[in-house]
């Protein structure tokens, strides 16, 4: 599933050896998995990026910070995916995971994940990203 995405002009572009995932650490489920992949690539020797949407590395994805926080982002071999797409991308890369991606990639399985990531996980996430920014700042 492609999806459109409001692009910004990139400030830098992020280096192509690779992969790299944008991700938001302010939200606690978003960090809590991403930081798992995290160690798990760090301790593996894995040649993936992780970049929290909130810190100044987000100017190298060309993605406001709105949309930003909406969904996951992995950049691999020059191609931007979100959502379940970038999720398979991201599993794909990690030895431990790729079964994962196996699964989830098959016809009908990542169409029923990609409509729940899409239209219940996401915008949950994201709802609840937005009352947290509104508790922080009043």
């Amino acid at each position: 599933m492609k999806h459109d995405l409001p692009i910004e002009a990139p400030t830098k572009t992020p280096p192509e050896p690779g992969t790299a995932v944008l991700y938001n650490a302010d939200c606690p489920v978003c960090n809590f998995e991403i930081r798992h992949y995290a160690q798990y690539a760090h301790r593996t020797g894995l040649p993936i990026r992780f970049d929290d949407l909130n810190s100044a590395a987000r100017r190298m994805w060309g993605l406001d910070a709105d949309t930003a926080a909406r969904r996951l982002y992995v950049l691999h071999d020059g191609l931007l995916t979100s959502g379940i797409p970038a999720f398979l991308v991201l599993w794909a890369q990690m030895p431990k995971y790729r079964w994962l991606a196996r699964v989830v990639g098959l016809p009908g399985i990542r169409q029923i994940a990609s409509v729940v990531y899409d239209h219940v996980l996401a915008p949950a996430i994201y709802r609840w990203h937005l009352r947290r920014q509104r508790r922080q700042t009043a």
